[in-house]
């Protein structure tokens, strides 16, 4: 089915996404964006694109701290909240990552597990040139990706609990190539199912696909403190790339 293999379509435009990862709060998309800009040394009026910038609170911080801030996300519903912070240096837009970029950027800032949603492997090698073709010289690719071995170690099959007066099934799973997680909703009597699926991909894999779309893994990161990568016990995979 579509919305099986394009899940993403269907289940970012639903309230209950913004619901359930409501933790994923600005002081920590501030103390990320903090560290990550201070790494990169990158300079006010720089141009950076959030994709996908989902409804913005990466790029509205970015923003506020001087950069001339692009976030672009297929989600129409995402876009439609975010524009109401657009200004002259901050603009927001329908895009959807595998389509080449239009503009040229200091930094692309790909965050919160936003790669690998495809079902093909290939697509990550387009998606990365596309982002390389879209970086002025000398710029970077911000990738924050989640740690697979973590995952699995850590991974919880069944959840059930309410939150906001919804409540949430959740069930995990992790195969040889995907990270599987299936999401009942029950909310005023009624149930909806949605799906977030991510290829399982570790370090070695995003090597290739940056080798293959004449990029570099530069530096890699184990959480938003920017301290080193750990493959057994840090939080994310957070790779710069040129």
């Amino acid at each position: 089915m579509q919305e099986e293999k394009e899940w993403f379509k269907n289940w970012f435009n639903t309230p209950f996404y913004h619901v359930l990862y409501d933790y994923r709060n600005d002081e920590e998309a501030e103390f990320f964006m903090k560290n990550l800009v201070g790494f990169l040394q990158l300079k006010k009026g720089d141009r950076i694109l959030d994709l996908p910038c989902g409804k913005g609170r990466h790029a509205v911080f970015l923003n506020a701290e001087g950069f001339k801030t692009t976030g672009a996300d297929i989600s129409e519903n995402s876009i439609e909240y975010a524009k109401r912070f657009e200004n002259a240096e901050l603009k927001f837009t329908i895009h959807d990552m595998r389509d080449p970029l239009s503009h040229k950027y200091n930094a692309i800032f790909n965050l919160f597990t936003s790669f690998g949603y495809f079902n093909e492997e290939s697509t990550n090698i387009r998606i990365l040139k596309n982002f390389k073709n879209a970086l002025l010289p000398g710029g970077h690719i911000a990738v924050d990706f989640l740690n697979l071995k973590k995952v699995i170690k850590d991974l919880e099959p069944y959840q059930h609990f309410t939150k906001k007066g919804i409540e949430f099934t959740i069930r995990k799973k992790v195969s040889e190539k995907f990270i599987t997680k299936e999401i009942e909703v029950n909310f005023e009597n009624r149930s909806r199912k949605y799906v977030e699926r991510v290829q399982a991909l570790d370090l070695n894999k995003m090597e290739k696909f940056t080798q293959l779309a004449g990029l570099e893994i530069k530096h890699v990161f184990g959480d938003y403190a920017l301290k080193k990568y750990d493959e057994h016990h840090s939080e994310r995979l957070i790779m710069i790339i040129q």
